[in-house]
């Protein structure tokens, strides 16, 4: 690539910003180096690089709030077919620009979705990254229960999470009567309330402790199979303890989601 070319690429790049993924593009051109969390989102994809195989091909994955498309840029490179959603147009002019520099137009489908249009598809995704999006959500157990019903075998969970406490686990049996004191434990399964504002941000709604994002996973029918650290959990589908949602409370989905429920 000439000097010339690159920039015009970095042109082209700063006319797409401001840039919350500083990705790193062919030329060496990067979108965002001054980031004040860093190398951000490199820095977190360095805890999931052991974790995700190395080769994806064959797999469908899904990239909730693909923001710029770090991400998916990743998974697509490992070989996997990507459809990449996020609600900001944005983000996703920026990412469909990127995908072009990358070349990996063909593997990946952009989508302006919210995580709730998922109700309006039957497809199954292999792999699905659900990152950063979660405490965004006003209404986050239909968010979690619709990623889990389409999921094949492996979900990467990432929130900010209240951490530090032992999660307390003697939760089931206890009566309405006298034992809600227990639920101050601060290690009981938590979701705290954000009314107003949090970093600045109205759209965080959620703080989740460790014990409550891993209740509200095993609720959904996955199984935690590893805490990484850094807020992010590893799951899969757990047949042994499927969701409610899919049983005996599967009337109570479909009516949320618009869908005919009664017999």
């Amino acid at each position: 690539m000439t000097q010339r070319q690159s920039r015009q690429r970095q042109s082209e790049a700063d006319a797409l910003g401001p840039w919350f993924h500083n990705l790193h593009l062919p030329d060496g051109t990067q979108t965002a180096p001054d980031h004040p969390l860093g190398d951000f989102p490199r820095v977190k994809w360095q805890h999931l690089v052991a974790v995700i195989p190395a080769d994806l091909r064959g797999w469908r994955a899904l990239d909730i709030g693909c923001n710029a498309g770090f991400y998916t840029f990743e998974l697509a490179k490992r070989g996997a077919q990507v459809v990449a959603i996020d609600v900001d147009q944005h983000y996703l002019d920026q990412a469909q620009w990127a995908a072009r520099q990358y070349n990996l137009e063909q593997q990946i489908e952009f989508r302006r979705w919210q995580i709730y249009d998922l109700a309006r598809t039957d497809e199954q995704f292999d792999l699905i990254l659900f990152m950063g999006v979660f405490y965004h959500l006003r209404y986050p157990l239909l968010g979690l229960d619709l990623v889990a019903q389409r999921l094949r075998r492996m979900l990467v969970f990432q929130s900010l999470m209240i951490k530090g406490h032992a999660p307390y686990t003697a939760t089931d049996g206890l009566g309405i009567q006298d034992d809600r004191e227990v639920m101050n434990d601060p290690g009981w399964p938590k979701l705290a309330f954000i009314e107003h504002t949090f970093a600045n941000d109205p759209t965080n709604w959620w703080v989740p402790n460790t014990a409550g994002a891993e209740a509200l996973l095993r609720s959904a029918g996955l199984r935690v199979e590893q805490n990484l650290g850094y807020e992010m959990l590893i799951c899969a589908p757990d047949p042994d303890n499927r969701s409610c949602v899919t049983t005996w409370n599967r009337a109570e989905l479909l009516a949320a989601t618009g869908r005919p429920w009664q017999v």
